[in-house]
């Protein structure tokens, strides 16, 4: 266990204000967004789906005075995999996004990466570790 950093606590919970308007979005709105993007609504649905749990990790994880550093790591990781799984599924051929679909696919994969790599640099300013 270690104590967040408040930059730490900050990163996680801007992370999931993102991830928690993204996943009402994406549940909600698959079928709107859909044909917009020409991205499958399953793969939509349940992208948002998935980011309401991960919402709820995230969200907890910023309001905690000491975190297991293994979470957070956790979470670190998973965004750095999510920004490559955005651009690999680009190139992989699995879907055909119109422009509005790539732009969207890439940004939102950037703005994952600037999260790992926020949540990477409060994870180094974090105090010392916490026996429980």
């Amino acid at each position: 266990m270690i104590r967040p950093s408040t930059f730490l606590s900050r990163a996680l919970l801007a992370d999931a204000i993102f991830s928690g308007v993204a996943a009402v979005a994406l549940t909600l709105g698959a079928g709107a967004f859909a044909p917009l993007l020409s991205l499958p609504e399953v793969l939509l649905r349940e992208t948002g789906l998935f980011l309401i749990a991960y919402t709820a990790l995230v969200g907890w994880l910023a309001t905690r005075s000491t975190v297991a550093k293994a979470l957070v790591l956790l979470v670190i990781v998973g965004n750095a995999a999510w920004t490559l799984g955005s651009i690999a599924l680009l190139f992989s051929g699995a879907v055909s996004p119109n422009l509005l679909g790539q732009v969207f696919i890439v940004a939102q994969a950037i703005a994952t990466g600037v999260f790992a790599e926020l949540q990477y640099v409060g994870l180094r300013r974090s105090g010392e570790t916490v026996t429980a």
